[in-house]
Order: structure tokens, then sequence, then C-alpha cells
């Protein structure tokens, strides 16, 4: 049946009002003050509540295949549409790594009726693969290439120039980047004792690593003409570099929910290993920088970096505990809690998750609550004023920083083309998930 959304109030990057929703065939019909419902028609109320576009993720990582013990095609996705997310991009880093047109098609093949948000998944690049991209880059399913200048290993570590040059001129879509120093790190952690306190994570990742590896990307774009995206960016002193450098779209940024809510040494005291993620949450000088960046754009999207792993493998000695913490669920209710503590206003929100990620990367059909969009939305009560439980939380991982935080709003319903996908903490139907499309 189609669906009638009715009494809620919609957000958009133009502010708020009161409209209902038509989805007809999966697709958003009419958005007007007043449908009136008809017999053929499911209604889903949503007076006193807010509706938002479903969330776009455009950094998550679910492991699979390879890796299902952290996370897998099930439980990642259940908990994205959970949070509000209803699409997906997936990172190449999993055993085997997605290098190969062949293992974008396996990827595909496992999220086939078992993924329940739409989704796609990214090439990795590698100094090998580098000429072949640019006919891989458009193949159905395949968010784009994404490079690791660091953080990564094996083949998917593209530290050097020259071969970074040689990616981004084989190739036309955005490449999102993890731009961090390579050099840089090894001499950094060959100091490390281990068993150190994890609060000296920002400093052995320290500035440095990440603006020395930002300055040379920009340098390569722009030498490139290929446009990037730089991924999770922690410091202040890269935002000042990008406004600087004054690219226009051919650089476009990501901040994290952990960098805009997390601090150092707090969350290292508080959380040690569980709030140690690459690059790492800083101090409170670059949490307000990216605070203020979301604010005047020059930070375009917002993304998870959605990174889980075992408690058993976080509670290793540093630097042993591996890095990332689990987040795709949670973006929406921290962003509703920015907006009530009065440094986010609520229109930014559908900018940067929704609006964004589908600008930046092409995406077809989504990202709009507007008429010929893809009928994708989450409803939210903003009368939920609770602790974060653990046991809403549905990643396989069982843990994040956020449980007790103090939240304003959670998702309370989520609506994947037309059909409810989740609602009141329970599954709805099957898992619908199907590859997303660009253009």
């Amino acid at each position: 049946m189609d669906l009638l959304v009715t009494g809620g109030e919609i957000v958009t990057p133009n502010g708020r009002r009161r409209a209902d929703l038509l989805i007809c065939d999966g697709v958003i019909a009419a958005v007007e003050p007043r449908i009136a419902p008809t017999p053929n028609v499911e209604l889903l109320d949503a007076t006193g509540k807010l509706v938002f576009p479903g969330l776009i993720d455009t950094q998550v990582h679910f492991r699979e295949p390879g890796l299902e013990h952290k996370e897998d095609l099930v439980s990642g996705p259940l908990a994205a549409i959970a949070g509000g997310v209803t699409s997906f991009f997936e990172m190449p880093n999993t055993k085997p790594p997605t290098i190969t047109p062949e293992a974008l098609a396996d990827k595909l093949d496992r999220a086939h009726g078992r993924s329940r948000a739409d989704h796609a998944f990214f090439m990795g690049a590698t100094p090998d693969n580098a000429e072949d991209l640019e006919a891989w880059e458009s193949l159905p399913g395949c968010a784009g290439v994404k490079i690791f200048m660091g953080s990564s290993t094996g083949s998917l570590l593209v530290e050097h120039d020259d071969a970074i040059e040689r990616v981004l001129r084989h190739g036309v879509r955005r490449v999102p980047v993890h731009s961090e120093d390579e050099q840089r790190l090894r001499t950094r952690y060959a100091k490390v004792k281990r068993g150190s306190h994890h609060r000296i994570h920002p400093e052995v990742r320290d500035v440095e690593a990440a603006v020395i590896s930002t300055k040379r990307l920009l340098t390569l774009a722009e030498k490139t003409g290929r446009p990037v995206h730089l991924l999770h960016v922690s410091t202040a002193e890269e935002l000042a570099i990008v406004r600087e450098r004054d690219l226009g779209d051919l650089i476009t940024t990501e901040a994290t929910p952990n960098h805009l809510f997390l601090e150092a040494p707090d969350c290292y005291d508080r959380f040690g290993s569980l709030a140690q993620m690459n690059p790492p949450v800083r101090d409170r000088r670059h949490r307000e920088a990216l605070r203020e960046a979301v604010n005047d754009g020059t930070i375009d999207v917002i993304g998870s970096d959605h990174a889980p792993h075992t408690r058993e493998e976080k509670e290793q000695p540093y630097p042993d505990s591996p890095s990332g913490i689990p987040g795709v669920q949670t973006i929406l209710p921290l962003l509703l809690t920015a907006v009530r503590d009065g440094w986010l206003p609520i229109e930014r929100s559908p900018l940067l998750t929704a609006h964004g990620p589908a600008r930046i990367y092409g995406i077809e059909g989504k990202g709009s609550l507007e008429p010929g969009f893809d009928g994708d939305l989450v409803i939210v009560d903003p009368n939920v004023q609770e602790e974060l439980p653990l046991e809403w939380l549905r990643s396989r991982t069982g843990f994040s920083p956020f449980v007790g935080t103090p939240l304003a709003g959670w998702p309370e319903t989520t609506v994947l083309r037309g059909r409810v996908a989740y609602s009141r903490h329970e599954t709805v139907g099957d898992a619908l998930g199907r590859p997303i499309r660009f253009s």
C-alpha cells in the first residue's frame, strides 16, 4: 500500500513546517499542509513528532567479509535503520579488502536480502589497481574509490604522492580520503611504551600528522582537478587550511559526532580505549573549531565512521587496542542534543546528514523530503529526554561512549522507500535494502 504520513512537522534545510507526506510506489508524491486520506493508503500518524529525511551515512565499517565477529551486513544495517539511517556507504578495509570488481560483487551479494538499509560499497585504491579504478568506479553499487593515506595495512595503504596522484588521475568521482601522514605515524608509534595510558593517543597521532597529510592532499587535488572528500577532520589547523586554500567544491569535508561531542583528555580518562579512534578525539580547542565549522559550512557532511570492535579487543593494552567507535545509530539523537544545547540550528541537521551527502556524491533520489525523491524518512519523538540506555543499541559491539548521555529526542519510526522498516525499537517486515543509484 501507499503511505500517508500525517500530522508531523518536517525538518528541512529551510527550517520546520507542518506538512503531510504522501508516498506512492516508494517515491514521495506530495508534500502539503493537509492531504486527505483515501481507502487504499496506509496512515502513519506523526502528530507531535519531527520528520527528517532518512539519514545517509557515508562512512561505516560493517566488517563483512572476514571480520563478522565485530559486525556484519545484518547487524550493522540494523543499527543504521534503528537510528534513522536509511542509506549507508561501507568502507573497503574488510578481509579480503574490496579492491577488485569480484570483491565488490561479493559484498553486494551478501547485502541482498539481509541489509535493512539501502547501501553502496567503496572500492579501495592501491598502488597496483590505480589504472583500473576509472572503469571500476562506475560499477553498480559502487560508492566510489577510497584512499587511505595513513592508518591502514597491506595493499590499501597509498602513502606516497606519486601513487596518490595516479589514483586521482584515473577517474572522475569524488574520492574520500583518510588523511594522516604515515611516515610520521610510524616514527611516533616506534617511541610508544606498551601499556601507556590511552590519553596519549592524540599525542602519538598528533596534529602535525594530520596537517602534513592534508596539505599534500589539497595540493594533489588542485594539481589533478579531482574532487576529494576529507574524512573525519579532527583539527582546527586543517579547517584553517581548507578555508585558506579556498578550492571550492574541489574539497569537501566530513566531521564525526565523536569529534563534535567528546573531548580529550576527559574521554580517555572516562572511557579509555572505548574513546580511541583514528584520527583521535582531541582537546576542546579542536572540538569547538569543528562545531564552528559545522555551522559556517566548512564541514559539508556528518558521517559516523562506525568502526566496531569487541570489548575483548578493546581491552588490550595501548597501543595494541584497536581504534574505532560504533556510532551509526546515534548520529541523529546527538545532533538533536546539540540543537537543545543551543550550538546547532535544527535545519543544519538534514543539510549535514541527507542533502550534503546526496549532493557531493551524486546520489540519485535520496536526501530530500520533496516530490520525486525516495520515500526515506525518520520520525523523531522530541519528548524523549533521557539518558541513552545500552539496550536500545543494535550494533554487535554492545557498547558506546554515549551510553548514559542525556539525549533530546530519539528516532521512533524509520521508513525506507515508503515502507516502515523499524518502529519503537523493533524491526518491521523483511530486509528490503537495495543498492544506491548514482548520477
